[in-house]
């Protein structure tokens, strides 16, 4: 059976949640991973009412769904707090902006998060962490010693606590690997699993396209984190393709601009290899979702959903079941 392709409802949180469903079934998907932000899903209001609601409305569309993601609370529970979070948190999360009183409710609400997922039905919690220490990845004054080891703790004593309510409840909590949060790297990757010691519950959201302009190998990732990878997105970019005047670090300059070094684009139009991928999806046996978080600033997001699940959905083989020089074996034969 071929792996669903779904949407991230993220980057469409200005529509109405059944204004999202009935496009994201006309554009061809199997299913959603509901955002929880706008009306897609709202963690505060998911009692079981809510939640069985949220199903009968996506098996009114014929849609699934596998996953909530909460990015936007998640970047908040480890984050240095400054007005910019005011933006993206609600108003009980971000109170009065004392930073430690928003990292604390932000905690709070991931737990609240992982039992509406439990509520729903879903196992998989995707989102971000954020980092007290993300400020000093390029740094300086060089960093002190301790500095970086003490932003690891500081992260292993924010969410192991999160992470035994998440075990408790049988949902995981899969980070997505991203500059900006605790770990954007395989390097990072490892030394946040080392923090948690390599705690059940944590794993990872594999977007490939934050690896790609990185220089980073995206399909070495899979392979090394074969039994953390919990959710996977479907996002493409372009990197090295002119002359750029802003690089790796993006130079203050908004995305889709021609002087970037790298955009994101829409599935199957940068540079990711998705055939790789899907190789290595199946040698390590990932059967869920394919979803698409689509971003691409110089497309129509409508044409550019629809064409990312045809494209998802071409490119996605199954694994082969047999060696195929086996059958030259006499005893094989018909």
């Amino acid at each position: 059976m071929p792996r669903p392709v779904t949407l991230f409802t993220g980057q469409w949180a200005d529509l109405p949640i059944e204004t999202m469903l009935s496009k994201a079934k006309s554009f061809g998907y199997d299913g959603v991973e509901l955002a929880c932000w706008g009306d897609h899903f709202e963690v505060a209001k998911a009692d079981q009412a809510y939640c069985d609601q949220r199903r009968q409305q996506l098996q009114a569309h014929g849609l699934q769904c596998h996953a909530i993601s909460t990015h936007l609370v998640g970047q908040a529970v480890c984050d240095l707090i400054d007005e910019r979070h005011q933006t993206i948190l609600p108003d009980y999360i971000y109170g009065d902006g004392n930073p430690e009183g928003v990292r604390q409710r932000a905690a709070e609400e991931l737990i609240k998060t992982a039992q509406a997922a439990a509520r729903f039905g879903v196992k998989v919690v995707n989102g971000f962490t954020g980092s007290s220490i993300w400020h000093l990845c390029y740094s300086f004054p060089p960093v002190l010693p301790g500095q970086i080891e003490n932003g690891f703790k500081d992260f292993a004593r924010r969410f192991k606590p999160i992470l035994d309510e998440y075990q408790k409840l049988g949902i995981r909590y899969a980070l997505e690997v991203h500059p900006t949060e605790i770990a954007f790297d395989i390097a990072s990757a490892e030394r946040a699993l080392q923090a948690l010691d390599y705690h059940p519950a944590f794993g990872f959201n594999y977007d490939p396209s934050h690896f790609g302009y990185q220089g980073v190998d995206y399909v070495g990732f899979i392979r090394k984190f074969h039994d953390r990878i919990f959710h996977v997105h479907m996002k493409d970019v372009a990197w090295g393709d002119s002359g750029a005047e802003a690089g790796v670090f993006g130079g203050h300059v908004d995305f889709h601009k021609p002087n970037r070094y790298w955009d994101f684009k829409s599935v199957g139009r940068g540079n990711i290899n998705f055939e790789k991928i899907i190789r290595a999806l199946n040698d390590i046996g990932y059967a869920g979702p394919l979803s698409i978080e689509w971003e691409d600033g110089g497309m129509d997001r409508e044409f550019g959903a629809a064409e990312s699940c045809a494209f998802t959905k071409r490119v996605d083989f199954p694994s082969s079941k047999i060696v195929f020089d086996a059958q030259f074996d006499k005893s094989k034969q018909s």
